[in-house]
């Protein structure tokens, strides 16, 4: 296999976006978990990632192989349309990939012994196919998508034992701020309507506040999931770091709403998608401290090197 067929597999699955597919879950399990201390990943933990890397992998290759008559016209140089992979091969691995995502998870619930881990994964599947066959292009194509990353958050949650009610904001928060970005990016390869835009970015923000607010409702009620680093009274500290990081994804939206050309809304998009990783790593240092929020947050160096090789979008 050539380098030049590497890449366009590489392309494929959209390689960069794979590192937010693994801070999720990743995430989601140190939080629910509370590993406070620095430690070895158990077994379930790695798989929750890997689960969630064949479902994100397997529903991108899906995404293209439903949108091939689309991108021939939209995106010619993208692997199927130009032709560097097949559009067999690509069918049957994302069916594969989704298939063994799913049968992942199911063996996490083995784990475990908890059957939630497999139904959380089933239920990703079925949103990820539900999007890609039937939603997309619909009003329900952006709350899917949504409903598909709070999923993704919930798989290493629940992998992790039981959260208490407070941490369900987060994939709740999670799930509407990837709403908003798919708003807002519906209309990436040609000119933008202010409008849309202007919801997607303001739907982006309710997700923000939603999951940013986590913490402190998780310090208010007492919750069996302390935000430890918080609660040395670093409070104030991080609600400026999330806020500061919030303000940064909208300000690049804000250009893109003024000026609705497409390079100017993949840069939005893209900025938006890799900031899921730093937002991920910033819930992580609440309530899991420095290490493990770095350890999130070195995916970044997976996401920006995997952007020299394919497009974010």
């Amino acid at each position: 296999m050539g380098i030049s067929v590497i890449a366009s597999w590489l392309k494929l699955i959209r390689v960069p976006n794979l590192a937010t597919a693994v801070a999720d879950p990743l995430a989601g399990f140190l939080i629910a978990g509370g590993f406070y201390q620095y430690e070895n990943l158990p077994l379930g933990g790695w798989l929750a990632i890997a689960s969630s890397l064949c479902l994100y992998a397997g529903g991108i290759v899906q995404n293209d192989v439903v949108d091939l008559q689309i991108d021939q016209i939209e995106r010619p140089r993208r692997p199927l349309p130009s032709k560097c992979v097949s559009f067999e091969h690509a069918r049957f691995l994302s069916i594969g990939l989704l298939l063994f995502g799913g049968g992942l998870a199911c063996v996490a619930s083995v784990v475990m012994n908890d059957v939630t881990p497999a139904v959380i994964g089933a239920m990703l599947t079925t949103a990820i196919c539900g999007y890609n066959c039937y939603a997309k292009g619909t009003w329900l194509g952006p709350l899917l998508m949504g409903v598909c990353r709070a999923l993704n958050w919930s798989l290493g949650m629940v992998v992790a034992g039981s959260p208490s009610l407070p941490l369900w904001m987060i994939p709740c928060g999670m799930g509407v701020y990837v709403t908003g970005i798919t708003l807002f990016a519906r209309d990436e390869a040609g000119a933008g309507k202010r409008y849309q835009l202007l919801v997607g970015a303001l739907v982006m923000s309710a997700g923000l506040v939603c999951a940013g607010f986590t913490p402190l409702v998780s310090i208010e009620v007492n919750s069996t999931n302390v935000p430890h680093w918080l609660i040395e009274g670093r409070l104030i500290a991080w609600l400026a770091l999330w806020s500061v990081l919030g303000v940064s994804i909208l300000i690049r939206c804000g250009q893109a709403i003024l000026d609705p050309v497409p390079q100017r809304m993949q840069a939005a998009v893209g900025n938006a998608i890799m900031s899921i990783i730093t937002l991920d790593a910033v819930l992580v240092l609440a309530f899991c401290g420095e290490q493990w929020a770095v350890t999130v947050l070195v995916l970044l160096v997976w996401f920006v090197l995997g952007r020299r090789i394919a497009a974010v979008t």
